[in-house]
């Protein structure tokens, strides 16, 4: 029986893909669609991608799929026909990263409850009914209205970096806080103008249809998220309203959208959007680290990761036997719990 998942070491896998010459498209999609069978759909694609040299990582659920991954660019157009011939994903948009590079090192593809994790238990509203997508400049006009409620879906580590103008982006880690947050925040509000913008679209999809759900009846979501917006927004030569840095979910951790820089070191507090993960590896929390810092304490969140970085590595390996790393986020300086939805990319 074919081998349909990984076994080649972590270290392996990296150093393989960054000794490649070839450049690479790094894209993502996402389409909620019924599957009947997500385990066969998942050694399908695996089979497939792994025949094409995608990386990467997907998740496949019975609610349908979500996908950031790269593939050398000579497969780009190999790689559509191959999804245009699947049947179940008729006209995909495929969200082509705007910065490329070294972003994904090794192929996942996993089957999961659902696609985006949401923590809600109410099976009784239709994630299809979504609210009304918006592109660019669609984006533009309606946000420059006075009476237009404009919220940040992702979570606080993602906007701390980069935002649109004018949102509101909750302090929140975890997707279900936020659909919580905003359905209290506008509970007053129902008939008002609500846009809505991610990354690259799934979880406002979702957001919507639940806000839709709850009685919201101008619910609106940007859409393809950011990556999307950026495009269009470059090639219409819109202005473009967001500001810094777009977090994605990578070896890459960022695509730079404007050059402001809006975030500020956690460790001395100077300006700074560098995300990293503290180099102890059994902390790993992810974090935003300036390079004289990164420098002072060995890419480490604290004196106490810098103290244990210090020991032979020896007998740094027999204090991690049999823990687990902390990861996490650290926002404004604070640690905060582990996020549930996507994970950073030292956790792929």
């Amino acid at each position: 029986m074919k081998r349909l998942h990984n076994m080649e070491d972590r270290k392996v896998l990296l150093e393989r893909m960054k000794a490649d010459p070839r450049p690479r498209t790094t894209l993502s999609f996402y389409r909620y669609v019924h599957l009947d069978d997500p385990q066969r759909t998942r050694a399908e694609l695996y089979e497939a991608w792994e025949a094409l040299e995608v990386l990467g990582r997907t998740y496949v659920a019975k609610e349908g799929i979500n996908a950031q991954i790269s593939m050398p660019s000579e497969r780009f157009e190999a790689f559509k026909a191959h999804i245009e011939g699947l049947g179940w994903l008729p006209n995909l948009r495929l969200n082509v990263a705007v910065e490329q590079g070294k972003s994904f090192f090794k192929l996942i593809v996993r089957v999961r409850d659902k696609i985006v994790a949401d923590g809600l238990n109410d099976d009784t509203f239709d994630v299809t009914d979504c609210g009304q997508h918006l592109k660019a400049s669609e984006f533009n006009d309606l946000t420059d209205q006075e009476d237009t409620v404009l919220i940040d879906m992702r979570n606080a580590y993602e906007s701390e970096v980069g935002h649109f103008e004018g949102a509101v982006c909750p302090d929140v880690n975890t997707f279900r806080e936020e659909i919580d947050y905003v359905e209290d925040m506008l509970k007053d509000q129902k008939d008002a103008n609500i846009v809505m913008y991610c990354t690259g679209g799934i979880r406002c999809e979702k957001a919507s249809a639940y806000l839709k759900h709850k009685g919201f009846q101008n619910v609106h979501q940007l859409e393809g998220g950011i990556i999307e917006y950026t495009r269009q927004a470059k090639a219409e030569g819109l202005r473009n309203k967001f500001i810094g840095k777009n977090f994605v979910f990578d070896e890459r951790m960022a695509e730079r959208i404007s050059d402001d820089v809006i975030a500020h070191c956690h460790t001395c507090g100077a300006s700074c959007d560098t995300h990293v993960n503290c180099g102890n590896p059994t902390c790993n929390i992810l974090m935003i680290q300036c390079d004289a810092c990164q420098e002072a304490s060995q890419g480490t969140c604290s004196e106490e990761c810098h103290a244990f970085v210090q020991l032979p590595e020896e007998e740094q390996r027999a204090r991690r036997k049999g823990t687990k790393a902390r990861g996490g986020f650290m926002t404004g300086g604070k640690g905060l719990p582990k996020e549930d939805g996507p994970s950073p990319r030292s956790r792929q």
